[in-house]
């Protein structure tokens, strides 16, 4: 019997790009749809009809392509392996999508032992796509320009705080987590500041056209997707304490060079760099 060939990371950035097709064939059709259904999770977060058949769908393509591969989805959990993970967020942005505002899109990533190696960030409603594996680059596409090549993405040159633009998506999350005041001494250090929110403030900081993005009260798969597209950009992701990985509920990406600094203006002089 003939063993079945391990897939190349292009192999599996193929296959992640064929899901964002179907997940967009599905999410475009639903938003703004008058017969939207619309619920609310145990955790007060709203859920839609379009997350769930997203995530069907997603799921449905990835038992047929990869059926020994182990999922990890927002809406339907945790199944299989975690060797090898598929870590999906149907819908990133589910409380703009519902109210008609188009930043939000579909996050697709394998993980690997725990690590993210490819990410794929689609939002057509922006008509927009971001994508990345370890090794290969980051890169994006825009309907605005058709027929045009994917664009190489690279991080900012920024290299002093009193230059950069930082975007921390929402005062609420930073005071739950009781961090409003290093939000605020990071706020006064910083040249700008906006709360762009969800996927795009990543996706803008790997165009580089933002220099630091950060948030609290995150998952998993909010995350996985970002972080090879940041890294292979030439930034860094970390959570807000230092560690490495989608793992540990926040995110703080950099173009590098500020990295260190956004650290200890938030008060972790010392930040950890050990992976989950």
């Amino acid at each position: 019997m003939t063993t079945p060939r391990t897939p190349s990371l292009d192999d599996d950035l193929d296959l992640a790009t064929r899901l964002a097709d179907v997940a967009d064939a599905i999410s475009r059709e639903r938003f703004t749809a008058l017969d939207l259904v619309v619920t609310e999770k145990p955790d007060r977060t709203p859920v839609t009809d379009a997350d769930q058949a997203v995530e069907r769908a997603v799921r449905g393509v990835l038992a047929e392509q990869r059926p020994t591969d182990g999922i990890l989805g927002e809406e339907y959990g945790a199944e299989g392996t975690t060797i090898r993970q598929w870590i999906i967020d149907p819908i990133d942005g589910t409380a703009g999508f519902l109210r008609g505002i188009p930043i939000w899109g579909t996050l697709i990533a394998l993980a690997v032992d725990g690590v993210p190696v490819v990410g794929m960030v689609s939002a057509p409603a922006l008509g927009k796509r971001w994508w990345a594996r370890t090794g290969g680059g980051a890169w994006m596409t825009d309907e605005r320009t058709p027929g045009a090549s994917p664009t190489r993405l690279r991080v900012s040159g920024v290299a002093t705080l009193d230059h950069a633009s930082l975007s921390y998506n929402s005062i609420q999350q930073w005071d739950q987590a009781g961090q409003l005041d290093a939000l605020v001494r990071l706020s006064r250090q910083v040249w700008r500041t906006r709360a762009y929110g969800d996927m795009w403030s990543y996706m803008l900081l790997a165009e580089g056209l933002l220099d630091i993005a950060g948030e609290f009260d995150l998952k998993p798969y909010d995350m996985a997707a970002l972080v090879p597209i940041v890294q292979e950009a030439g930034g860094r992701f970390t959570s807000v304490d230092g560690r490495d990985g989608p793992w540990h509920g926040s995110a703080l990406a950099t173009n590098g060079l500020l990295h260190e600094a956004t650290l200890r203006t938030l008060g972790r002089a010392e930040p950890a760099t050990v992976a989950p």
